[in-house]
């Protein structure tokens, strides 16, 4: 397993930095052609050695303005970024595909046409794929792909910090960028270059990492993905809880500056269309930067990383199984919860929690397994039933117990790994008729319960209260008036 490393330059020249800068943009120009020509149908069952001989044989190379390691290397990772886009569309074909038809041999069929893009083909799977695959464009004039064996590294002091010599415009002449560390980078190179400093992203192998030496537990959990924290396991440990509190406070700077931004650049429209284009160009270079903006955003991305990484690694501690929700799908929700709820939510870092599962885990050996997460936090663990929600607060309408709701998730989380009636693709609203049916089943075959004997679980984080109990406590015993 491969995990990327990024190293930073340190105090680089204004005058390499720009030389830097001119190289992304007619990289960026060869990214965009790409994209152009092949982000879509013509692009199918295309590779990369087929582009560059094509633009080598009619001429269209010389008019890049760079070396031909450069926009080949540009080239390669341009039609990898295409052929991701056109297997992340997928997804959602095979996922219509299943409900379909429940056939297997035809299901088989379109699942073998899709792998090896035989769809072009077949009329179902060209419309599937024309209403999922949107046609892409490029938007990065920023980066500079180098080959392995295009660069060197060398340091002026033994264990000091790493120079990075890379190739420039002109042949045979590098551009000495110096790192901010004693690790030299290795393999293929990404330079990124942002706010007049470049970012030197590599990949090394995860064995090396200190993290990867540490040993998994031995049990058996079900994690419940949330906002307030991280995650919340079977056991009812919630961890990662100041993640909350960061997204909130994050996404409420967010809509104060971004609203005193929104007034200052109106100024600056209003002066443009007065015709003082200096009162607006003074504006925008020294109110209107992007310089702070990205340097917040990007502590925020690590902290959160960080915080989310630290939690996962707490639960693999433990863990020789990991089972998880699986949260790929986008949310539609039918409830009014209000523009800052809203805001909010929009910040919820589900993505990072997801990537932090799978790359822990099978660096430190655990497994980690999807299931369907359609009702987990609505359905009480205690009797198996549609419960009321209210709040983080999970009521069974039954016996009257009441859960914490994202324990009460984690452990029918944990419950739904190995369900042989819901599966990862079952429509939710089947997973509600499933549980509906359970449920009644369960009823009209055990007999009747007396209301005040609570159902203890174990794991239970609050005390089981029925309704009868709860009643009686809201008013005074009036037997004695009767």
């Amino acid at each position: 397993m491969k995990v990327t490393r990024v190293a930073y330059s340190r105090r680089l020249n204004a005058g390499k930095y720009a030389q830097l800068v001119e190289q992304a943009r007619r990289l960026g120009a060869v990214r965009s052609l790409v994209w152009r020509q092949f982000g879509s149908l013509a692009g199918v069952g295309v590779c990369d050695r087929t582009i560059r001989n094509t633009w080598m044989a009619d001429g269209t190379a010389r008019g890049f303005g760079v070396l031909a390691n450069a926009w080949k290397e540009t080239v390669r990772d341009a039609v990898a970024d295409i052929k991701a886009h056109r297997e992340a569309s997928k997804v959602p074909v095979r996922r219509a595909i299943r409900q379909r038809t429940a056939k297997k041999t035809e299901r088989k069929c379109l699942f073998t046409a899709l792998k090896r893009d035989q769809w072009t083909d077949d009329p179902y799977l060209s419309r599937m794929m024309r209403r999922h695959w949107r046609r892409g464009r490029n938007r990065t004039h920023n980066q500079i792909v180098v080959r392995s064996d295009q660069y060197r590294t060398y340091s002026l002091t033994e264990g000091g910090n790493v120079w990075l010599a890379v190739p420039s415009l002109v042949r045979r002449k590098m551009v000495t960028i110096p790192l901010g560390t004693t690790v030299a980078p290795t393999g293929t190179l990404r330079l990124i270059l942002r706010d007049g400093q470049v970012e030197v992203h590599y990949a090394i192998d995860a064995s090396a990492l200190k993290s990867s030496l540490r040993p998994c537990g031995t049990e058996k959990i079900g994690v419940d993905k949330g906002y307030s924290e991280v995650l919340t396991d079977s056991d009812g440990n919630h961890l990662g809880q100041e993640l909350g509190d960061l997204l909130r406070a994050e996404s409420d700077f967010l809509k104060a500056k971004n609203a005193r931004r929104a007034k200052i650049r109106s100024i600056a429209e209003k002066a443009l269309e007065q015709g003082d284009e200096a009162k607006a160009a003074r504006i925008t270079r020294n109110n209107l930067g992007t310089v702070k903006r990205n340097g917040r955003r990007r502590v925020f991305e690590t902290k959160v990383r960080s915080i989310t990484f630290a939690s996962v690694h707490h639960v693999v501690d433990k863990a020789r199984e990991i089972v998880a929700e699986d949260l790929t799908r986008p949310f539609v929700s039918r409830k009014k919860l209000g523009k800052n709820t809203n805001r909010r939510l929009a910040a919820w870092t589900k993505g990072v929690t997801a990537e932090a599962l799978a790359s822990v885990s099978e660096r430190r050996g655990s497994v980690l397994t999807l299931v369907n997460s359609a009702y987990t936090s609505q359905v009480a663990p205690c009797c198996r039933i549609l419960g009321k929600r209210q709040g983080d607060r999970l009521h069974c309408t039954q016996c009257g117990a009441v859960w914490q709701a994202d324990h009460a998730g984690a452990i029918n989380v944990l419950e739904r790994d190995g369900d042989p009636d819901i599966s990862l693709y079952t429509p939710h609203t089947r997973v509600r008729q499933i549980i509906q049916e359970r449920a009644d089943r369960r009823r009209t075959r055990l007999p009747v319960q007396d209301s005040s004997t609570p159902v203890r679980r174990a794991n239970h984080p609050i005390r089981a209260t029925t309704l009868k109990e709860q009643e009686a406590a809201r008013r005074p015993d009036d037997r004695s008036d009767r």
